[in-house]
C-alpha cells in the first residue's frame, strides 16, 4: 500500500499499529511518527498481535527502509495465522519522500551506507594486497564483487544483516520494542 493511502486511512480515524522491522540504529535515525520498533530478526508475530491488539479493524502497518523486510515480516505474520497486515510500499524512505510525518533522532550511518563502505574497503584492500603482497588477494575483491551481485539479484545482503547486529547499530534500545515518539 502506498504511504499516502495509509496516511489517509489513519487521518480518517482508522486505528492502525505501525510496526517498524528495521535495526535499532536505523529506527533511531528516522522513523514514522507513532511507529514501534520490532526488529525483523527477533520478530514474534503472535506476541506482537496480542500485545498491540492487531485485528481486521486494527491492522499492523509494517515498515522497513524500502519494503523488502516489511514484506518478509508480513510473510511471518501470515505464517502464524495473522493476516491483518499492510506493507508500506517503499518503506520509510517513501513515507518520508511523500512528506509525511517522521521523527528524526540521532542515528548511525545507514546500513546501506555501511555496506558500501565495508564492501568498497574490502575490494580496495584486495587490490592493494594483490598488487603488493600476493596475487591470491585479488580473490577478496572478486568475492566482494560476487557478494554485491548476489545482493542485487536476490535483495538479500548478508553483510547488511551482520552490520545490523553490530553494537553501534543497537545503541539506546532496551528490550524488543521501543516507542520513541
Amino acid at each position: 500500500m502506498q504511504p499516502e493511502q495509509v496516511e489517509a486511512r489513519r487521518l480518517a480515524g482508522e486505528r492502525m499499529h505501525f510496526v517498524d522491522v528495521r535495526s535499532p540504529g536505523e529506527f533511531q535515525q528516522v522513523h514514522v511518527t507513532g511507529a514501534l520498533l520490532y526488529p525483523l530478526d527477533g520478530l514474534q508475530p503472535k506476541k506482537i498481535a496480542t500485545e498491540l491488539g492487531i485485528s481486521a479493524q486494527s491492522p499492523a502497518v509494517l515498515l522497513c527502509a524500502g519494503g523488502t523486510r516489511a514484506r518478509r515480516a508480513a510473510e511471518k505474520f501470515l505464517a502464524e495465522g495473522i493476516p491483518h497486515c499492510l506493507v508500506v510500499e517503499g518503506g520509510t524512505k517513501a513515507w518520508e519522500a511523500a512528506g509525511l510525518s517522521v521523527v528524526r533522532g540521532k542515528g548511525v550511518i545507514s546500513i546501506e551506507r555501511q555496506v558500501r563502505i565495508g564492501a568498497g574497503s574490502m575490494a580496495l584492500l584486495g587490490v592493494v594486497l594483490g598488487s603488493w603482497v600476493d596475487p591470491l588477494w585479488f580473490f577478496l575483491s572478486g568475492f566482494v564483487g560476487a557478494g554485491l551481485i548476489f545482493a542485487g539479484v536476490t535483495d538479500w545482503c548478508g553483510m547488511g544483516m551482520l552490520l545490523a547486529k553490530m553494537p553501534w547499530n543497537q545503541r539506546g534500545v532496551v528490550g524488543c520494542k521501543k516507542r520513541l515518539s
